[in-house]
């Protein structure tokens, strides 16, 4: 969950539909601004403002600036992390990269709290909203969090989003930052 992410996510699906028969496409969390990691003042506003806005017009996603409205708010993206997983583990990996889809447009788009599980199940079919939640709270979807973000720093995945891929000699290459697919070195 980063604003950047959010101007990625179109051109992972793209990659995804045009690859996927060459390619097996897997979401791992980074665990970027997890926990309090960032205070919520003034300036913390402005530079997340400034850095949509820039999102925006690299990337053509758009944003609402509802978030910054709230007095209170915890930038913490370990709800949403833990909910990917879930969806991940519970349903696989095509419904997780569609959940990311889904919770990134309720938050940059609706200004949703998707910190919260009441507001993180919403974009869950209701007949599984119960299965998730009771995932979601289990040591089991803890460790596999914490085991996706220290599998993103052993890929070097450290700049969100990256792609990583293995190439036809078994070695790992990392693109780092947004880029449109056609940077993207997807031939071996």
């Amino acid at each position: 969950m980063c604003s950047w992410c959010h101007g990625f996510h179109p051109v992972m699906e793209a990659m995804r539909a045009e690859y996927s028969d060459r390619y097996d496409f897997s979401l791992v969390v980074g665990g970027l601004r997890t926990k309090g990691a960032m205070a919520w003042d003034e300036t913390t506003k402005a530079r997340l403002k400034a850095t949509w806005r820039q999102v925006a017009e690299t990337t053509g996603q758009r944003f609402t600036e509802k978030l910054f409205e709230r007095e209170r708010f915890e930038y913490d993206t370990y709800p949403a992390c833990k909910a990917v997983v879930t969806v991940r583990e519970l349903w696989g990996e095509s419904a997780s990269f569609a959940y990311l889809g889904r919770i990134q447009n309720a938050f940059y788009l609706e200004g949703a709290d998707i910190t919260m599980l009441q507001v993180l199940k919403r974009w869950i079919d209701p007949e599984k909203q119960e299965a998730f939640a009771a995932f979601f709270e289990s040591e089991r979807a803890e460790q596999l969090m914490q085991h996706d973000f220290s599998k993103a720093r052993a890929m070097g995945a450290n700049v969100f989003p990256s792609v990583v891929r293995i190439d036809s000699d078994g070695h790992m290459v990392c693109t780092k930052g947004f880029q449109r697919i056609d940077e993207i070195i997807i031939d071996n």
